[in-house]
């Protein structure tokens, strides 16, 4: 029978983490009303912050949700055998202005590529790109390794 030893991650495991994937899922909240999303990220193990292009149409839920600047989690996950291993980062999302723009900050969203699981049904030319910056107040992460008796 297998059992399941939970680790929690140092922070250079967690930035490692974040460093290896570029997806995960993007949870927000307003008054009593969650909102998930998948995106994909670029990730600044220095700063330890997290880079999103974020695709929508002007009406869509997504908009509205994030013109309520509300608090965000961002959850990162994967699994590789008999691992599992999740990051969670809770904070305020920040919208980045065009002006705001270094060569840095412009290389970090280089890195976010847009998810293989991006549909639109709406036409290319009303979809809007904005980009944010997620400097977590807390970054957390566990492994769980799952070991199985050999007998």
């Amino acid at each position: 029978m297998p059992t399941n030893s939970e680790v929690e991650m140092s922070p250079a495991e967690v930035d490692a983490h974040l460093s290896r994937h570029e997806t995960g899922v993007l949870a927000l909240a307003r008054d009593d009303a969650p909102y998930a999303i998948p995106i994909s990220y670029g990730y600044d193990a220095d700063d330890r912050e997290l880079y999103l292009r974020l695709v929508s149409t002007p009406d869509s839920e997504k908009r509205e949700f994030l013109a309520s600047t509300p608090q965000a989690r961002v959850v990162v996950y994967g699994d590789d055998d008999d691992e599992y291993a999740s990051v969670v980062g809770v904070g305020a999302l920040e919208r980045v202005d065009l002006e705001e723009l270094t060569p840095e900050t412009i290389a970090q969203y280089g890195e976010t590529q847009r998810p293989l699981f991006e549909i639109w049904a709406a036409d290319k030319p009303d979809l809007d790109i904005e980009l944010y910056r997620f400097a977590p107040e807390k970054l957390t992460g566990r492994t769980v390794v799952v070991e199985r008796d050999e007998s």
